[in-house]
C-alpha cells in the first residue's frame, strides 16, 4: 500500500516539475494572465480558466454613479453596456467575458460553473478551433455534449493548435445574443507567424468584438415575432461591449451623457496588429472603418493571406479579421466607426456605433466630427461586399490569395459533391403556425413567418448527442435531403445529416435562392476551416438547377491555387459561394448559419464525418442524457431481495451532475511513474528531473 503512495505522489512531483500549471480563479484582466505572453519556440504552458455563467443586469448597483461618473463605469463587476438597462447572461460578470489569450500548442482548460438562475443547461463552443482529437469538446448542446446542468460544473480541456483569432460563446439557446461570449487568440512565435514583420505591436487590448445588441432579453423578441408581429432588427450596436446609445440627463449640469466608448491607445510611428471578432446576432452585417486611416488586410478566421490594403471592410456573424493599423497621422481622436447594413441598414433601423482611436499625446476627449448614421460610410476599397457584384472596389473574401500551402482540396474534382439550398419558405412551420388553428393563410400578412431552411429541412436536434451516444437516437429521426418528400409544400423536419466518408474532399455549393427577402446567411462550419473557391452574386434570385447549368457551361471558375482559408463565409443572396474541406478531422460536426434565430429553428445540417468506430473515444465518464420512461427491469432470480425500507431508483434514470477531465484508470498492474518511462521501485531510477530527486528519496525514506 505504501509502495502504491510513493509512487503516486513521485508521478505528481514529476509532473509539476515538467508541467507550469497556470488558474485565473482570481484574474479578471487579461493582461495580468501568465499565458498572455510573447510565445517562444518550445514553451508550452496549461492555462487554467475559472468562469462562472449567471442572469446579471445592465447598470447594476456595481456601477454606483455611472454614466455620471464616468470612473464609476469601470468599477469591478460594472457593465454599462450602451446604457440601455436590461438583463444579461455574462462571464464572471463580464461583458464580454475573460478573454483567453494563449500561444500555439498550450492546454486551455476551462472550469464552468452554471449558476443561471433560470435552470438553463448551457455550453460553450470555441468558435475557430478544430478540436482535433477532442471532438467532445466542440462544446455544441445535443450534437457534441449534454448540456451543462443547472448549478453544475463542466471542464473543457483541449489543446490550442489552431492558431489566429477565434471567440467562444454560448451554444445553446439564445445565450449568446444576450451577453455569453468573449475572445480567444492562439498567437504563434515570431518564426511561426508569417505576418510578424508588418506590425511592431500585437497587444491584448486590440482584440475586439463587435454586436449588434438588443434592447431587451433576446428571448422576449423571439418569441414575439415568431408568435406574433414582434420587432426582430436590433438598434444598436457593441464594440468590446460599450457604447453610446441610450442618452441621461445629469441631474447636476443638466448635460446629456452617455456610457463610455471603448478606447485604443496607440503611439505615432507604430504599427499595431487589430484582431476583430463578429459575434453578430442577427440579419445585420458590419461595416468597418477607421478616420484618417487605411487598413492593410492579412488574415480571415485566423488564416492569413496576402496583405490587402482598403478604407473599409464588411465582417458577417462568426467571421473574424486582422487588419495592420499604421499610426502614422497626426496626434489626436479618431473614430473607429461600425456600421449596421441590411436589417440594421438605411431602410431599417440604422444601427451604428464608435470607439476611439487615441493616439498618445491626445487630450482625454471624443473625436468632434459627426456619428449619425449619414456619416458612418466611406468610400473607396471595401473587402466582402454584402450582396453586391465583384468589382474593383467591392472585393469578395475569395479574390484573397492565402499564404497557407495547398493541399487535398486543390485538386480538380471532389470526391463528393452537395448541393445546399437555402431560402425563407412559406411553409406552416408546425411551431409557430398551427395548420389546424392558424395556418399562413389564415393570418394577416404582417404575422407570417417563413422558415429559413437548408434544402427544404429544418434540423431536428436530437434527444442525445450524436458524437457520444450515436446508438442512442432512434434512427428513424434521421435523414438526409432525399429522403424527404413534399418539403415545399409541408414542415419537413429530422435530424438532417451528411454522411462523409473519412478522406474525402468535400464540396459544398451553398446557393442562397434570394426568393423571399434580400437577405444573406452566414455560414459556419465546425471542427474544420475551407477554402472557399467560388463566391458570385448573380441575380436577385436565382436556383440550384441554374447554378448546375453555369456551372457546365463553364461559367462558374473555382479558385484551385492558393484559395483562402476560412470556416465562416457569406453566401450572397441570388448567388452562390462554394467551398472545399478535406474530411481528415472524424466526428459528428454541425454545419450552420451563424444568425441566432435562424440556427435557433434548425438552419443546420450535420456533417458526420466516419462512422462511430472513426471518432476518438469520449472521455471517461462523459455525461449522457437523452429520453427516458419508466421501464420494468428485467429481474432474475438470483437477485437478492429489497430490502424491506430501501427504494431503487427507476430503472436507467438519468444522471447528472459535476465533470471535469479525468485519466481512466488503466487495467495494468503498476502504471509508469513518468509519461515515456515504465514503471520502476527505485526512486533512483525513475526518469524525473534530477531538482526532484532528493524530495522523492526523502519520501522513501519518511515512508
Amino acid at each position: 500500500m505504501e509502495s502504491h503512495w510513493l509512487r503516486f505522489l513521485s508521478v505528481a512531483i514529476c509532473l509539476m516539475q515538467n508541467l507550469e500549471v497556470i488558474n485565473s480563479a482570481n484574474v479578471s484582466d487579461v493582461t495580468n494572465h501568465p499565458c498572455t505572453r510573447p510565445c517562444i519556440d518550445g514553451q508550452h504552458m496549461e492555462c487554467e480558466y475559472n468562469f462562472t455563467v449567471e442572469w446579471y443586469y445592465v447598470l447594476s448597483k456595481a456601477c454606483y454613479d455611472c454614466p455620471f461618473n464616468t470612473t464609476d463605469c469601470a468599477r469591478p463587476h460594472c457593465i454599462p453596456a450602451d446604457g440601455v438597462r436590461r438583463a444579461v447572461v455574462v462571464v464572471n460578470r463580464q461583458l464580454p467575458g475573460p478573454s483567453i489569450q494563449v500561444c500555439e500548442n498550450d492546454t486551455i482548460v476551462v472550469n464552468v460553473h452554471n449558476q443561471q438562475e433560470s435552470f438553463e443547461g448551457t455550453s460553450i463552443h470555441w468558435h475557430g478551433l478544430h478540436q482535433r482529437k477532442t471532438p467532445a469538446m466542440d462544446g455544441v448542446a445535443m450534437v457534441t455534449q449534454c448540456p451543462i446542468s443547472p448549478h453544475s460544473t463542466f471542464q473543457y480541456r483541449f489543446e490550442a493548435n489552431t492558431p489566429g483569432t477565434h471567440f467562444w460563446h454560448a451554444h445553446a439557446g439564445v445565450q449568446r445574443s444576450d451577453g455569453f461570449f468573449g475572445t480567444l487568440v492562439i498567437r504563434q512565435t515570431s518564426t511561426q507567424d508569417l505576418h510578424y514583420g508588418l506590425y511592431d505591436y500585437d497587444l491584448p487590448q486590440h482584440v475586439i468584438v463587435i454586436n449588434d445588441w438588443l434592447s431587451e432579453m433576446t428571448i422576449n423578441k423571439f418569441a414575439a415575432h415568431h408568435h406574433n408581429d414582434g420587432d426582430n432588427k436590433p438598434k444598436s450596436m457593441l464594440i468590446n461591449g460599450k457604447g453610446a446609445f441610450q442618452p441621461y440627463i445629469d441631474p447636476i449640469t443638466n448635460e446629456t451623457v452617455y456610457t463610455p466608448y471603448a478606447v485604443f491607445d496607440v503611439i505615432q510611428g507604430k504599427r499595431y496588429r487589430f484582431r476583430m471578432s463578429s459575434n453578430g446576432i442577427l440579419n445585420c452585417p458590419l461595416q468597418v472603418s477607421i478616420d484618417g486611416h487605411n487598413l492593410s488586410m492579412i488574415a480571415s478566421d485566423g488564416a492569413p493571406f496576402t496583405p490587402t490594403d482598403v478604407e473599409s471592410f464588411n465582417i458577417f456573424a462568426g467571421e473574424r479579421y486582422d487588419f495592420v493599423l499604421d499610426a502614422n497621422q497626426t496626434v489626436k481622436n479618431y473614430w473607429i466607426r461600425v456600421k449596421g447594413l441590411a436589417d440594421c441598414g438605411e431602410t431599417f433601423t440604422q444601427a451604428k456605433q464608435t470607439a476611439i482611436l487615441r493616439y498618445q499625446g491626445a487630450p482625454n476627449s471624443n473625436p468632434s466630427e459627426p456619428t449619425d448614421y449619414a456619416s458612418m460610410g466611406r468610400s473607396g476599397r471595401l473587402l466582402n461586399p454584402w450582396n453586391t457584384k465583384a468589382s474593383e472596389e467591392q472585393i469578395p473574401v475569395s479574390e484573397m490569395d492565402s499564404l497557407d500551402p495547398n493541399d487535398a482540396t486543390s485538386k480538380p474534382i471532389p470526391d463528393v459533391r452537395f448541393y445546399l439550398g437555402m431560402d425563407f419558405n412559406k411553409i406552416d412551420n408546425i411551431y409557430f403556425h398551427d395548420p389546424d388553428y392558424y395556418p399562413l393563410y389564415a393570418i394577416e400578412r404582417n404575422k407570417h413567418l417563413y422558415t429559413p431552411q437548408i434544402n427544404g429541412i429544418s434540423l431536428r436536434m436530437p434527444p442525445s448527442p450524436p458524437l457520444t451516444q450515436f446508438s442512442d437516437i432512434p434512427k428513424d429521426l434521421l435523414c438526409n435531403y432525399t429522403a424527404k418528400e413534399n418539403c415545399s409544400l409541408t414542415h419537413c423536419e429530422c435530424i438532417h445529416v451528411l454522411d462523409i466518408k473519412v478522406g474525402h474532399v468535400v464540396e459544398l455549393v451553398l446557393v442562397d435562392l434570394g426568393v423571399t427577402f434580400d437577405a444573406n446567411h452566414p455560414m459556419h462550419i465546425h471542427g474544420y476551416s475551407f477554402r472557399v473557391v467560388a463566391l458570385q452574386k448573380v441575380n436577385k434570385s436565382i436556383t440550384i438547377d441554374q447554378v448546375k447549368q453555369m456551372d457546365a457551361e463553364g461559367k462558374i471558375v473555382r479558385k484551385l491555387d492558393r484559395a483562402v482559408r476560412k470556416d465562416s463565409v457569406t453566401v450572397p443572396d441570388g448567388g452562390f459561394t462554394i467551398v472545399r474541406f478535406h474530411a481528415d478531422n472524424p466526428g459528428v460536426w454541425l454545419f450552420h448559419c451563424h444568425i441566432e434565430w435562424h440556427v435557433a429553428v434548425g438552419m443546420s445540417v450535420l456533417l458526420k464525418v466516419g462512422e462511430p468506430k472513426d471518432w476518438p473515444a469520449k472521455p471517461h465518464k462523459f455525461p449522457t442524457c437523452g429520453n427516458w420512461k419508466y421501464e420494468t427491469p428485467v429481474t432474475t432470480t438470483n437477485n437478492p431481495p429489497m430490502c424491506p425500507t430501501q427504494t431503487a431508483k427507476p430503472h436507467k434514470f438519468p444522471t447528472c451532475g459535476n465533470w471535469k477531465y479525468e485519466t481512466p484508470v488503466t487495467t495494468t498492474t503498476d502504471p509508469p511513474m513518468c509519461p515515456t518511462q515504465t514503471a520502476k521501485t527505485s526512486a533512483a531510477n525513475m526518469n524525473c528531473p534530477h531538482g526532484t530527486l532528493w524530495i522523492i528519496l526523502l519520501i522513501q525514506f519518511i515512508c
